[in-house]
């Protein structure tokens, strides 16, 4: 009989109700888990320099822990040899030696505190590690073709064994730190996968050849880990079910199933079906990827495999998991984003507050971040990296006479994450907005193709807050000086957005000008020779938008590269969108001069040069000074925020907001 480590009962929720398949208990092995969601194991660069758990960490994983209720939740993968040829993270998590035992203790019992399952995952990071030293270690010499990662050094047959003890070794300190469950991580280029495909495994001793030798060194740490773990402790794999890099040779889809059932045979009690690698060049959980796109492989895994399958990858909404449990092609629902965007989701998806979920808009600002040495952080959860700094979380006003009648000037993302949290401070709040509808040009920016309509989930969630806590909204009402001398506020939040400025023009008369606004939805007369001002990604946005639609398209901005505010993550879809589409596009430029029909571009260096158009479309922005002056002379507490302030982007509208709001 299987071992239930927590007592949990869903059936008074209404979430249980509209997915009872994902709220369903589950064996692995010989533990019965309460329900079918996992928090997957995510680095988060949160520990210190020798690989210490932190305060930080500690309290990131507590908040998931209690996000899943009663599901499983993994810690990050720690890298196992003292040598760090493992390590692929700066503030990755170290199980090399006995004395990381106590730190990992802190992150079993903060899981098991919100009666969750604590899983533990070993990453030896291969490819992607030697963060620290000149070479790494892999099954052959192939070189990387991400020039940020370093060459290569063959093992030899003694340094293959003795990695399979390190994973051993480490499996034996995760068990005695209080974990429950076991998993090693075969996934996106890290060395168990370098093992297992014929694009990095190039040997001919017992750990090469066909798909059998490539997994042998796998099969050893299989069943050493087996063997050094209690009986009862179940043993998961994650492995590539389509590495995604046939460009350069890599495992068929069939040599890739054959991975999973010899897996199977090894002992493993599931494997998490995951695809791709960093080197890939296919797309793989961006938002262009429709959500949902990679069930069928889970599906496919089914058919090969009889232990349980888990999956992520693009699976945001509880809907797909829920289908594809019930038709009998997913066990388990993995998480990884969207429980960084918002740690207590599946909670809310359980309680019947799904319009209260905080979803991912899968810009992967959070992976970015961590090959740069820096701290997990998300575009859209200012709270994210800071769950453990009571500073970061609403406060109660204490004293009734600190309540503060706030006007928040503009309905967009900035103006309306500062409206809620105000408002769930205690103050009485009032949103002025002079269009007739929420999320300020939001609106407009979802339009871009390429998955940016998933923008709209961030309104969407700040609505139903500000309703959540009295904010009042006064849509389609200008502010003006009048009202605000009328009204006389304790604080004004100036959230209004940016404005564009004007083309120089030869001829006041000559060329049509519009603003992005306005071509992105189509109420301005926009012709079949366009140049869109601007190469940030408004300006690109609308440019592909354009482009789609059979229109000629040049892109100039004065940044030296375009997408400068795209997170590099996700930077090179776009560019690789422009070419597919035929836009031109010329960087580190101005636009000198608006002409009847051409505008006059010129380059840093002085260079001049005429582009035929008939429209040019101003996505170049400015900050908005309007009324600020007025509010200072009345002496009015006032904050700016979003591109009010300064025009950037989505997340600095979100986390401004959130800031402001805890500040008022």
């Amino acid at each position: 009989m299987a071992k239930q480590l927590f007592e949990w009962d869903y059936s008074s929720y209404p979430g249980a109700k509209t997915y009872p398949h994902l709220f369903t208990p589950i064996e692995i092995g010989n533990l019965l888990v309460p329900n079918r969601i996992k928090y997957a194991a995510t680095e988060d660069n949160f520990n210190d320099h020798e690989g210490y758990i932190t305060d930080a960490d500690v309290a990131y994983m507590r908040r998931r822990a209690e996000g899943v209720v009663g599901g499983l939740c993994f810690m990050q993968g720690v890298y196992m040899d003292e040598a760090r040829k493992g390590q692929g993270y700066i503030g990755q998590a170290a199980c090399w030696d006995d004395k990381y035992i106590p730190g990992l203790k802190k992150i079993a019992d903060a899981i098991h505190s919100q009666k969750a399952v604590a899983g533990f995952q070993l990453m030896d990071c291969g490819r992607v590690g030697a963060l620290e030293v000149p070479v790494g270690h892999g099954p052959s010499t192939v070189p990387q073709r991400l020039r940020i990662f370093k060459p290569m050094k063959e093992m030899t047959n003694a340094e293959v064994k003795e990695m399979i003890q390190q994973h051993i070794d480490a499996a034996r300190r995760g068990v005695e730190a209080g974990f429950d469950v076991m998993e090693i991580s075969g996934i996106v280029g890290y060395l168990v996968s370098n093992f297992i495909s014929k694009y990095t495994n190039r040997r001919t001793d017992e750990y090469g050849g066909d798909i059998r030798g490539r997994m042998q060194a796998v099969v050893e740490i299989i069943q050493g880990v087996k063997d050094a773990v209690p009986p009862d402790m179940p043993l998961g794999i994650r492995l590539c079910s389509e590495e995604l890099l046939d460009d350069v040779g890599g495992n068929t889809p069939e040599e890739s199933m054959e991975s999973y059932k010899i897996a199977e045979e090894a002992g493993v009690d599931y494997i998490s079906c995951t695809l791709g690698w960093q080197e890939s060049i296919f797309p793989v959980i961006s938002r262009d990827i429709p959500q949902g796109n990679w069930l069928h492989l889970a599906k496919r895994a089914k058919e090969h495999v009889n232990v349980p399958i888990q999956m992520a990858y693009r699976i945001f909404l509880p809907k797909f998991p829920e289908e594809a449990i019930a038709k009998g092609e997913l066990d388990i629902w993995e998480i990884c984003r969207s429980m960084i965007a918002d740690p207590l989701m599946p909670k809310k998806v359980l309680e019947g507050r799904e319009d209260e979920i905080r979803h991912c808009v899968a810009c992967n600002l959070c992976l970015a971040r961590l090959f740069r040495d820096a701290p997990m952080t998300c575009y859209i959860n200012p709270v994210c990296a800071h769950e453990h700094d009571e500073t970061f979380f609403p406060k109660p006003i204490e004293d009734e006479d600190d309540k503060k009648e706030v006007m928040i000037v503009g309905a967009g993302p900035a103006g309306l994450e500062c409206a809620y949290v105000a408002a769930q401070r205690g103050h009485e709040v009032h949103v002025y907005d002079k269009r007739e509808n929420l999320g300020g040009t939001l609106n407009e920016a979802a339009l871009a193709p390429y998955g940016d309509e998933e923008l709209l989930t961030c309104r969407n969630f700040q609505k139903t807050m500000c309703e959540k806590y009295g904010v009042e909204f006064h849509l389609g009402t200008e502010v003006t000086e009048e009202l605000i001398e009328e009204e006389m506020p304790d604080t004004v939040v100036l959230a209004t957005g940016a404005v564009y400025p004007q083309l120089k023009s030869a001829d006041p008369g000559a060329g049509n000008v519009v603003n992005i606004l306005d071509a992105l939805t189509g109420t301005a007369d926009v012709g079949e020779k366009v140049v869109v001002w601007g190469n940030r990604k408004p300006g690109i946005g609308l440019a592909l938008k354009l482009a789609k639609e059979g229109k000629k398209v040049t892109l100039v901005g004065k940044d030296k590269t375009a997408g400068f505010d795209i997170n590099p993550s996700f930077k090179w879809r776009y560019m690789i969108y422009l070419r597919q589409n035929g836009v031109v596009a010329y960087n580190d430029c101005i636009i000198e001069e608006l002409g009847e029909g051409e505008i006059v571009v010129k380059t840093s260096d002085g260079h001049r040069f005429p582009v035929k158009c008939d429209t040019g479309i101003l996505s170049e922005r400015e900050a908005n000074e309007s009324l600020k002056s007025t509010i200072q002379s009345e002496g009015i507490e006032l904050y700016v925020i979003g591109d009010a302030l300064v025009p950037r982007n989505l997340s600095s509208a979100v986390h401004d907001g959130y800031r402001i709001g805890l500040r008022i």
